[in-house]
């Protein structure tokens, strides 16, 4: 046998068969991009002035509408490595019809459709982020084992348990399923932390003062542990003059010495009578000002379906989303793995909860959905949290007053397309300032127009730029190019050139489409794959690999 180490991996048919996608550009519909009322702003502007509001509001946020797959290529270049959180709830698979999502996908279509997004979401973690994945026992298991190739088996925190719903389903023909799961991975386990929850008025309330001790609030902790030793077995004489000892098999926690200072320093208590066997004060201030989260949330924590869906009611009540998931949840995990001013992604968007409650929690937030109902659900949902209108979900509990604002994007169509010679070209509907956008995206430079400097259209570092037109290209003009780069470099993309273009050597010419052509997949809306009828479950299994 092989000295060299085996790696587990999960095989299915068509995982092998690969596309390069298309970094499309996004483009800003203004139209349905949306800022607060200025009333509402000037309020909000007045409240943090005067530092009231709990919740700073956020503009900078993106709403994209289009194939998530294309849409995260889009977005891959300008923000890897920026996301703190990432939480999606794809399609659970299940072999029902919804009305906005075709969630019967084989698996094989469903397991590539899944790494080949989850790829680009570890790309777009940050190196302190997390993402969180919203499943049923359908796929979580394939989803797992996937997971474990793409962030690394040492990265998985845990698996949640949801409790989604609150009564039994009595027709069910096995069991009654009664919770999801959420599959939880750090970038880098050894250096993540969740947050901490609020301390729950019930932990609080745990803690009296009872004898007016001036350092507050405390309860008390037994003085005994059962783990034996002889330096720490003594009697304790009680203010009352009562002689006490530890239980049998025990002793007392601490030696007889730093007892004695914990008494001098009030920290025991012998009951109001002081007769009592001795107890450490353990006061609220010294704990920590939060509680560890459990991996099973019940639904009186973070809400269940039901409540989901009269969230959603509140904007849309004649076309309620199918899947939607309460705020109350998505609150919890945005908790845990954010602080204000992070940013958090949604690639499955639906009825817009993530990008609701991020708004109302101070995050910034990007959101993709490609289903109509991003028109129909997101838009007025995310209206609605902006003008202070959606009085649902955590709007109360997170004392949301309103403000902020998103932009909307579409998807910009493909960039390469066939003419009527059969041959590839440059799609007309690119004006020369998407080209150039689009051309900083392939070419892996971003796109910052200089204002002064017409020729500087992006930057792939403080010497290193890039040009793009259709045109013809002179001789001449590189040489006063060349003269004003000085020790920087320009790449220069063209229709044609006329001259020698290698004339200087910090200007390099390359001919469009050529230079792109074998860049990527062109042409295509989506990307699904070729669905196999000919493989049973046999071919999904898990292979030693040598």
């Amino acid at each position: 046998m092989s000295d060299k180490l085996q790696r587990l991996e999960l095989v299915w048919p068509g995982k092998n068969e690969r596309v390069d996608v298309e970094p499309r550009i996004l483009i800003e519909d203004v139209e349905k991009s949306y800022s607060a009322d200025p009333k509402i702003q000037e309020k909000i502007n007045r409240q943090l002035f005067k530092q009231e509001p709990e919740i700073v509001p956020t503009f900078d946020n993106m709403l994209i509408h289009g194939d998530n797959l294309l849409a995260l290529k889009a977005l891959e270049a300008e923000y890897s490595g920026q996301i703190k959180c990432i939480y999606i709830d794809p399609p659970y698979n299940t072999g029902n019809a919804f009305e906005h999502y075709d969630d019967g996908y084989e698996h094989s279509i469903w397991l590539s459709l899944m790494r080949d997004r989850l790829e680009i979401l570890k790309n777009l973690l940050a190196d302190d982020g997390s993402i969180w994945i919203s499943l049923d026992d359908n796929e979580q298991a394939y989803c797992k084992v996937l997971c474990d190739e793409i962030f690394g088996r040492k990265n998985f925190v845990c698996n949640v348990i949801w409790q989604k719903k609150y009564s039994p389903a009595n027709d069910a023909k096995w069991l009654s399923d009664n919770h999801d799961f959420i599959i939880v991975y750090a970038k880098n386990k050894e250096t993540w932390r969740p947050n901490l929850l609020p301390r729950s008025e019930e932990m609080n309330a745990r803690y009296k003062n009872l004898d007016n001790d001036p350092r507050g609030l405390w309860k008390a902790g037994d003085c005994s542990v059962k783990t034996y030793s002889a330096s720490c077995d003594y009697s304790i004489t009680t203010p009352s003059g009562r002689i006490v000892n530890p239980p049998a098999g025990y002793c007392w926690r601490y030696s007889k010495e730093k007892f004695e200072e914990l008494r001098a320093d009030n920290r025991i208590w012998f009951g109001p009578t002081g007769n009592n066997v001795p107890a450490i004060k353990r006061f609220l201030s010294d704990v920590k000002q939060g509680a560890t989260a459990l991996t099973v949330w019940t639904y009186d924590e973070v809400g269940h379906n039901q409540d989901a869906k009269k969230e959603v009611k509140e904007f849309n009540s004649s076309d309620v989303f199918a899947t939607p998931k309460p705020e109350k949840l998505i609150h919890r995990i945005l908790t845990l793995a954010t602080n204000p001013g992070d940013l958090v992604l949604d690639s499955f968007l639906g009825s817009g909860t993530t990008a609701a409650v991020a708004h109302k929690m101070g995050r910034r937030w990007i959101g993709i959905e490609m289903g109509d109902h991003i028109y129909s659900h997101c838009l007025p949902r995310l209206k609605k949290v902006i003008d202070c209108e959606n009085a649902g979900g955590i709007t109360k509990s997170v004392k949301w007053q309103g403000g902020g604002g998103f932009k909307f994007y579409e998807l910009g169509s493909t960039l390469i397309v066939t003419d009527k010679h059969g041959r590839q070209v440059i799609s007309d509907k690119y004006n020369p300032e998407m080209l150039a956008e689009a051309m900083c995206k392939l070419m892996g430079y971003k796109y910052a127009p200089d204002k002064e400097t017409y020729w500087k259209q992006g930057y792939s570092s403080e010497k290193n730029f890039i040009f793009t037109t259709t045109m013809n290209v002179e001789e001449q003009l590189l040489a006063e190019m060349s003269q004003a780069l000085g020790d920087g470099n320009l790449l220069i993309c063209c229709g044609a050139f006329t001259g020698n273009k290698t004339a200087y050597d910090n200007i390099t010419i390359k001919k469009i489409p050529q230079a792109i052509l074998k860049k990527c997949q062109w042409g295509s809306a989506g990307y699904p794959l070729p669905v196999r009828e000919d493989f049973s479950d046999e071919d999904f299994e898990f292979e030693d690999e040598e």
